[in-house]
């Protein structure tokens, strides 16, 4: 199962913060099993949700130059309430730094007006063929669709 957990990038400042949203439904699968009498976003998806809003801003700063933009740490993760299907959730990431190789932001998931998540995040961005240059192609499918991504979920910036 391959998740996706925002579903619209809201707002960007190139380099610095992005503001993107996820409507969670209850058609989604996992709610199923997490938990069938209180569906709710599981904790860690929500983390993921920060962690993907991060990875684009890497993207974009850096004119997709990487085709991996993966978590290395996670620290101070805070979980402070649910998001129950219906609900919708803005997730707010400021860059601290994004250097060639690592990136380290602040985020925090709301719903309404309230903290749902926060967390720290620091991510390690890479080609895959950087250790294998027989790879530089699937760098290039992944770069490829992520680019046609970004179009979808940016498309209502104004730039």
């Amino acid at each position: 199962m391959k998740f996706v957990l925002i579903d619209k990038i809201t707002a960007m400042e190139s380099g610095k913060c992005l503001t993107a949203v996820k409507s969670v439904s209850l058609a989604e699968e996992y709610l199923a099993d997490h938990f069938p009498a209180f569906p709710v976003l599981p904790g860690v998806l929500l983390l993921e949700g920060l962690i993907e809003s991060a990875s684009w801003l890497v993207r974009e700063h850096q004119n997709f130059a990487n085709s991996m933009v993966l978590l290395e740490a996670a620290k101070n993760v805070k979980y402070k309430s649910f998001a129950a299907p219906g609900m919708q959730i803005r997730y707010d990431v400021t860059a601290k730094t994004i250097d060639e190789n690592t990136s380290s932001f602040k985020g925090t998931g709301i719903c309404g007006d309230e903290p749902i998540v926060e967390a720290r995040l620091t991510l390690r961005h890479f080609n895959l063929a950087d250790d294998n240059p027989k790879m530089a192609h699937v760098d290039g499918q992944i770069v490829e669709n992520m680019k046609q991504r970004w179009k979808l979920l940016s498309s209502d910036l104004t730039q």
